[in-house]
């Protein structure tokens, strides 16, 4: 059985979870230990960071930086936010045009308050919201604070159900179906997501990814390779250490460094092949790289 220890570049298949993504890569690897990064919709589609092996526990050290192609309809509210949802008001907005909703879209960047989708997998009193409202509970949804960076118009489509197609870039915990809904009622109109497209996420992009039926062609052939887990650390500061201290790192000790305490680091021998992830913490008067993820068998 080949031994897969890397990630994996996933293309997900319109009205998949992200649960059910990671199920079918554990069966047709035959891994149990699979994991992964930024859960989508299942009306979502496009990148879905897959950590297969020992590479799941450098989930937690990957860029939280995001991109996505969207699609908003107004006239249109629904009861999560996309197409998804029953449907709860529907008026006409012919009357809309493109310089009303340029106008508002620098109110949605930088650092804003966002309320989460009523339907959303976010925790609420221990429990998921969407488990909630899909009993009937009436639960007041927290607000919390997001970061968007950037909202780009790419197309706009007229007539009674207008829709404006954007390119964001945002941070962690963002939802675009967030965007869509506020920006509707900032328009007095209404607005729900009717499509989206995740371009990039935690380093890995749409035009590099696989679909599920790539993969399983890859599979079947047994040309399939993870990729390097490096590739998705380049955000971080690398150090490259020395043979015996490489050697010593893996096994679990303690190496000393320069640099900043609490600094994360990925982590190389001299001949470029990543080891791990390390963290500098101090340890009387001496900086010291404590192992945080070994990624070699010691």
């Amino acid at each position: 059985m080949a031994d897969f220890q890397g990630f994996l570049n996933l293309n997900k298949p319109q009205e998949w979870t992200s649960h059910d993504c990671v199920a079918r890569v554990r069966r047709m690897l035959h891994l149990k230990r699979v994991g992964h990064a930024g859960t989508l919709d299942p009306a979502a589609t496009g990148v879905l960071p897959i950590a297969l092996g020992r590479a799941t526990r450098l989930l937690q050290f990957l860029s939280s930086e995001k991109a996505y192609r969207g699609v908003i309809r107004f006239g249109i509210t629904t009861a999560t936010d996309d197409l998804e949802g029953e449907t709860l008001q529907v008026r006409s907005a012919s009357h809309l045009q493109l310089e009303h909703i340029a106008a508002l879209l620098p109110e949605f960047i930088g650092k804003i308050e966002q309320k989460p989708p009523y339907y959303s997998a976010i925790h609420v009193g221990g429990k998921r919201l969407y488990e909630r409202a899909r009993r009937g509970e009436v639960v007041e949804v927290p607000t919390r604070t997001v970061e968007v960076f950037g909202l780009d118009v790419l197309s706009w489509r007229s007539g009674e159900f207008p829709e404006v197609e954007l390119a964001i870039a945002c941070g962690p915990g963002t939802y675009i179906r967030s965007i869509a809904r506020d920006l509707g009622e900032r328009l007095n109109t209404g607005g729900t997501l009717a499509g989206l497209v995740r371009l990039q996420s935690s380093g890995f992009s749409l035009a590099n990814s696989l679909t599920i039926e790539e993969l399983e062609d890859l599979v079947k052939r047994e040309k399939f390779k993870p990729l390097d887990p490096s590739v998705a650390l380049t955000h971080l500061q690398a150090i490259a250490l020395g043979s015996e201290d490489a050697k010593r790192w893996c096994h679990g000790q303690r190496v000393p460094v320069a640099g900043n305490v609490d600094a994360v680091l990925r982590v190389d021998d001299q001949s470029g092949q990543f080891l791990g992830i390390g963290r500098i913490i101090q340890e009387q008067d001496t900086m010291v790289l404590a192992p945080q993820v070994v990624m070699l068998d010691s």
